[in-house]
């Protein structure tokens, strides 16, 4: 199918998932939006977040999408059920996929949850662990601080380890032997994140098990495209460009490309 998946972050986080995509399905097209002028949805009311998430979701429909992946953990726990009813594509999260993960790699059944506000208040993670394995023990944290530090292409600093070390100082003590990067910006910090845990701690990112979510579906929908694209990923956002295309070039090794501005 010729149409594009379209994929949707509070930023630039998003982009850890289109890694993955450009990896195993590198004959799919990709439009990405990030609404970086509103990031980070983590300490927004859920309203709010739903409603910016319908916005983005509105617009890659207009565009013409065969697939959505919401690559934003928040927008996933309070609007995934929402924009399923009201598209006509599939539209997958990214919470059940990083919490099996997570559950597969964790042989104590003891799992940290690293995320944002929003994605810590609303239990979301704790309900997909224990849906899976009743009996886990999940340790969540809040990380306020990591979205500003990758939204601001700091992400390599000294001073985002110091920040990401201080934070995860609040798990010490507790016994967990897997830790979920319960953001899709945090795998940009992931480096600093390893560094600051014990060394026999897993570190699940969603990222990989979600893009075999959307391969699977492809796959039973009759819609994946079978030839190469031809064409690189197109990327919209709904703030500063010249950020996000620098994040871009370094996440994703690509020279020069396609962002534009979008307004919602």
């Amino acid at each position: 199918m010729e149409a594009p998946i379209g994929v949707i972050d509070s930023g630039v986080g998003g982009l850890t998932v289109v890694k993955e995509i450009l990896n195993r399905l590198p004959h799919e097209p990709i439009v990405y939006i990030g609404d970086d002028a509103r990031c980070p949805y983590g300490p927004r009311p859920t309203e709010e977040v739903r409603e910016f998430t319908m916005e983005m979701a509105s617009a890659l429909s207009k565009i013409g999408i065969k697939m959505l992946v919401i690559a934003c953990n928040t927008a996933t726990a309070v609007a995934l059920d929402d924009i399923r009813a009201k598209f006509p594509f599939p539209v997958i999260g990214v919470i059940a996929p990083g919490a099996r993960a997570a559950v597969n790699a964790s042989e104590a059944g003891k799992i940290a949850v690293l995320g944002t506000a929003g994605t810590i208040k609303s239990g979301a993670y704790d309900d997909a662990i224990h849906v899976l394995s009743p009996n886990a023990m999940v340790y969540s944290l809040a990380c306020p601080e990591f979205v500003p530090i990758v939204e601001s292409g700091q992400y390599k600093s000294k001073n985002a380890g110091v920040i990401v070390d201080r934070t995860l100082r609040e798990l010490e003590g507790k016994d967990f032997d897997a830790a979920i990067l319960g953001c899709t910006h945090y795998p940009l910090l992931q480096q600093h994140i390893s560094t600051s845990l014990p060394n026999n701690v897993k570190i699940i990112s969603s990222a990989v098990e979600t893009v075999c979510d959307v391969e699977r579906i492809l796959h039973s929908n009759g819609i994946e495209r079978i030839a190469d694209s031809g064409v690189s990923p197109v990327f919209y956002t709904t703030g500063e460009s010249e950020t996000f295309q620098d994040i871009v070039e370094d996440w994703l090794s690509i020279e020069k490309p396609d962002v534009s501005y979008i307004e919602l």
